[in-house]
């Protein structure tokens, strides 16, 4: 039995963790039930040793009452077990005026006899100054009780449709907000720049963009500048997504690609899709999107006068520096592994997941074949970077998630600090080491037959993840034996 109290006139609130030492089958299985049911007045508030023994004295006969013989009950046997239906009043909350907010049972843990404990959850509201007795009285009935924090998660999408509240939109690299932005003094680059992220908001799930002129312009000269430089500098996982995406997802220099045929490409290869969205978005509501493998996907394009350059990111860093890293299974499983270490997560762990994010989907180096690599977004759309991480110049540190954590980063200029992984199975394998130091009181797991995630934080839930586990560990044995 769990019970959260809370002292009236003090505010805080003290949850315990009971267990009973009843065990049997109610009727209906588990129990549940909300509301105000309140016990009858107590006279008098003054506490004193005499009153505290008067109470414990009216719960001991209270207890000791119920404990007679049947007679009266109505219930139903079978094979040596009975099902009741009971109405009861609970003799100590009535003595302490405990006011019961809300009560549920569920199947508790294991006893050592080998028989299932009932265990309750109970919110309830009871006088500051009878809160030792009343917590005494309990012990007298139940076999466990203890106090737990009232643990309070953030909010965070079980299903991919809960995406649509994932929206919150960081403006401070607008070109409306910032001006430094390129296109901060072009009124026209700004109306369409609007134009195009408001888009995002019709409803059409993605909707296609008439590209100008100018815009095809600043997307070939940005395409065929780095074309030129991927070959040596960009890890053989991007190099085979490009690739891949230049033969089946119409990529080339004299056409934007829209994100309609880019999210179906993306979706037979790895089972990410894409999604429109206006701006840069929050941390949170990003990292979560990627639980769902849904990466948020903007359409506007860089100004024309630095085509080299975007502060914030636009279809140039999405499609020429993500989509083709998230055609590769292995990165594709990365980079949801981050999301789904997002989901409930504290502020604090957020800041450091994004972090880590930054250092590795943005700004990651990797070594292939004795040298070092890139593929990470951020490089691989920004030519001046991409030549300057891969030279001698910056400070280079072996992937470490520990660190990469807390480091320090740059959204103005060059990284001063690039971290390397010894391969992208290395990688997540430190990140799912590290994923579990996050502190949560369960642990999720995608679904991808209903695009939803599964709150593991009862025994049977994992129970069922585990039954279904074993069924595909049975499916690959038995392809084994057939080369065997």
């Amino acid at each position: 039995m769990t019970v959260l109290l809370k002292r009236a006139g003090v505010g805080g609130a003290h949850p315990i963790w009971l267990r009973s030492r009843t065990r049997g089958v109610c009727g209906g299985g588990a129990m549940k039930t909300e509301g105000g049911a309140q016990a009858p007045p107590f006279a008098g508030r003054e506490q004193s040793l005499i009153e505290d023994a008067r109470r414990s004295a009216a719960v001991l006969a209270g207890l000791s009452g119920s404990s007679r013989a049947r007679d009266g009950l109505v219930f139903e046997q079978k094979d040596g077990r009975v099902t009741i239906n009971v109405l009861f009043t609970g003799k100590i909350f009535e003595t302490f005026e405990a006011k019961l907010l809300h009560v549920e049972s569920r199947p508790g843990r294991k006893s050592k006899n080998g028989a299932t404990d009932l265990e309750f959850f109970m919110k309830c509201e009871v006088h500051s100054s009878d809160l030792d007795v009343f917590v005494n009285s309990l012990k007298r009935v139940v076999d466990d009780v203890r106090s737990v924090p009232e643990e309070k998660v953030p909010w965070f999408p079980r299903q991919i449709k809960d995406l649509d509240r994932c929206n919150m939109l960081i403006t401070k690299f607008d070109p409306d907000m910032d001006q430094d932005h390129p296109g901060h003094s072009d009124p026209e680059y700004r109306k369409r720049r609007a134009f195009i992220s408001e888009l995002a908001f019709t409803g059409e799930p993605l909707p296609t963009v008439e590209y100008t002129a100018e815009e095809v312009s600043t997307w070939r000269h940005v395409y065929r500048q780095l074309r030129g430089i991927y070959p040596g500098l960009a890890c053989r996982q991007f190099l085979d997504g490009l690739q891949q995406l230049e033969e089946e997802a119409g990529y080339g220099e004299d056409r934007i690609p829209q994100l309609r045929e880019v999210s179906a490409f993306l979706k037979g290869k790895t089972g990410f899709q894409l999604r429109p969205v206006a701006g840069l978005l929050s941390a949170r509501d990003f990292l979560c999107s990627l639980a769902f493998r849904v990466f948020q996907c903007t359409q506007y394009i860089r100004h024309s006068s630095a085509p080299m350059h975007s502060p914030e990111p636009d279809c140039c860093h999405e499609l020429l520096g993500h989509i083709p890293m998230l055609a590769d299974k292995e990165f594709a499983q990365f980079s949801q592994e981050i999301g789904l270490a997002s989901l409930g997560a504290s502020d604090e762990d957020i800041e450091k997941l994004s972090t880590l994010y930054w250092f590795t989907v943005e700004f990651g180096l990797c070594k292939q074949n004795g040298a070092v690599k890139a593929y990470g977004a951020g490089l691989l759309s920004s030519y001046g970077e991409l030549v300057y991480a891969l030279s001698n110049e910056p400070e280079y540190k072996p992937f470490n998630p520990e660190e990469m954590a807390t480091q320090p980063y740059q959204d103005q200029t060059y990284q001063p600090v690039y971290f390397v992984s010894e391969s992208f199975e290395d990688a997540k394998t430190k990140m799912r080491r590290y994923s579990a130091t996050i502190k949560r009181p369960f642990a999720v797991r995608y679904d991808p037959f209903t695009c939803s995630v599964e709150v593991l934080d009862q025994p049977g839930k994992i129970q069922d993840s585990l039954s279904r586990l074993r069924g595909d560990l049975k499916t690959l044995q038995s392809a084994l034996e057939k080369f065997s």
